[in-house]
């Protein structure tokens, strides 16, 4: 049967509540526990895991009750003073100020990479093996340091690899996700996911992303369990682990 990677971005304390709301719309569906949480250890420099005990702690029950945990860069917010052109345009245009990783140097990356780590695998008590960059953008120096580190598995809107093999573990794989920051990105988000569920529907895998501003979009939420229940007729939902072996996806 065909397989849907589900994954909510942006877990932090500063979302728990819609992120205790999404959780349970998950739990009244077929995905269940059976998808990733992407999370930040810092938010924004002002929401630190480790300040906040009972979210620590829902998170420990999620990943026990089989829930994948994902580390998403560290403070999830471009700080980067020194953009080339491409990637100030893409840190403009893809996102609100949110390509953590798009610039980083080289040392940058891997201080906030370990320090992510350590925070994140402090909390679960377990290792991590996925890393995703906030707004899924990576600058060069960002990938050097995924494929030092021996990341088992990242993505960004295109496709998603093993940067410790170098291996591709699904390709062409456009994301169906959804944007609330102004009404053209609502009416682009409604559109795109509409035509997604029809035109990606030969894929073996589609990838499906949901952000905690989503739900405050009730719009959003209507089109968001519309396309989740027509992937969920054809398809059963997979880890991104188990795209490391290729025998797990049919």
């Amino acid at each position: 049967m065909k397989k849907l990677l589900f994954s909510i971005h942006d877990v932090t304390p500063h979302h728990f509540d819609r992120l205790l709301e999404i959780d349970t719309f998950l739990q009244q569906t077929n995905v269940g526990h059976n998808y990733a949480m992407l999370v930040v250890p810092n938010f924004w420099g002002e929401w630190p895991l480790e300040k906040h005990p009972e979210f620590c702690e829902w998170l420990r029950q999620k990943s026990d009750s089989g829930v994948e945990m994902i580390l998403h860069g560290f403070f999830h917010k471009d700080d980067c003073q020194h953009h080339n052109h491409i990637d100030r345009l893409k840190a403009k245009k893809l996102t609100a100020g949110e390509g953590e990783f798009l610039g980083l140097s080289a040392s940058e990356a891997t201080e906030r990479v370990q320090a992510g780590l350590k925070c994140l695998e402090g909390v679960l008590g377990h290792e991590v093996s996925g890393f995703i960059a906030p707004a899924w953008l990576y600058g060069e120096a960002a990938l050097n340091v995924l494929h030092e580190q021996g990341f088992k598995f990242a993505e960004d809107h295109w496709c998603l690899w093993s940067p410790d093999t170098g291996k591709e573990l699904l390709k062409n794989s456009p994301v169906i996700s959804y944007a609330s920051r102004s009404v053209p990105r609502i009416i682009s988000s409604l559109i795109w996911s509409k035509l997604a569920t029809k035109l990606l529907a030969p894929m073996d895998v589609i990838r499906m992303a949901l952000h905690p501003h989503d739900f405050d979009k009730k719009v959003l939420v209507n089109e968001f369990d519309r396309a989740l229940n027509a992937l969920l007729k054809h398809r059963t939902p997979m880890t991104y682990a188990a795209l490391l072996n290729p025998n797990d996806v049919g």
